[in-house]
């Protein structure tokens, strides 16, 4: 049996835009430096097609001019960064993370009568669904959630999504991942008729702001979990081992980090054990 034939390379002249090895290995440099997005060769067709969209609302000709154009505008980042952005969530995703959250950390506090200050972080939250779910949990959990000391950070660095989990609406379809215990926590949307609002009860709960996990985080903590899920198979290795390390850092002792079916913890991180599925928690 013959051997298989390599794949012919994309025909640049069948394109709308020139688009050289040099642009691409340029904007992959750039995706790393701007947020540590590290960008497989695999990625090439999804770098031009989702970045032609910027090529014609700026009205260039070539990604050459566009690489100028994002070296001299700092606001282009943004939308950049924003492009190249994977956004795929949903609620309750991951249920064994929420299983574990609601019996370890919200249940606890219920109990401790006394109340204190619980605070959770949804670092990468995208569109909304994960910090949702986790005020959905804590207002089973705790019914007077609304006077205690317990608030949700969710952070994004696409301000799209962060835009999008503020006004915590979504199609009605996506009811269908949330246990039905939970479905008293949305509203029919006043605007659109096939749209759900998150209740103002849950949304309350939760500040959205945009965040680059890279840059210096404007917070000191301690969370008493942290969910980053699904974020750091964007990132090569000594970016992701820093990152666990800035995290473990930001969580109390005894408190928790979630993070993604499809992710590992590679190497040895102080201070920081497996205790269930994907579930680590900080122990030093």
């Amino acid at each position: 049996m013959p051997a298989a034939l390599p794949l012919p390379a994309p025909n640049d002249a069948m394109r709308e835009f020139h688009f050289s090895d040099a642009d691409f290995r340029g904007l992959v440099e750039l995706a790393y430096q701007y947020a540590g997005i590290a960008l497989a060769d695999s990625k090439r067709n999804l770098v031009y097609s989702r970045l032609s969209r910027r090529l014609r609302a700026l009205g260039l000709r070539t990604f050459a001019e566009y690489r100028t154009y994002l070296d001299e505008t700092d606001a282009e980042r943004e939308n950049f960064i924003n492009a190249i952005s994977t956004n795929l969530t949903k609620f309750f995703r991951e249920s064994h993370h929420f299983d574990h959250f609601r019996d370890h950390v919200a249940v606890p506090y219920a109990r401790n009568k006394a109340g204190g200050r619980l605070r959770i972080w949804s670092a990468g939250c995208s569109s909304g669904e994960e910090p949702h779910t986790i005020a959905m949990v804590l207002k089973r959990e705790i019914r007077d959630v609304e006077r205690q000391d317990v608030r949700i950070l969710a952070t994004d660095i696409d301000t799209e999504m962060v835009a999008r989990g503020t006004r915590g609406e979504y199609p009605s379809s996506s009811l269908e991942e949330v246990p039905r215990p939970y479905h008293e926590y949305f509203e029919r949307s006043a605007t659109k008729a096939d749209n759900l609002v998150v209740a103002r009860a849950v949304r309350s709960l939760i500040a959205f702001k945009r965040l680059n996990l890279m840059e210096t985080w404007p917070f000191k903590g301690p969370f008493d979990a942290i969910f980053c899920r699904n974020v750091m198979i964007y990132f090569d290795a000594p970016t992701k081992a820093n990152l666990i390390d800035r995290f473990t850092a930001m969580i109390r002792p005894g408190g928790f980090l979630y993070i993604g079916h499809s992710e590992s913890l590679n190497g040895v991180h102080p201070g920081i054990s497996l205790v269930g599925r994907t579930i680590y928690r900080r122990t030093a």
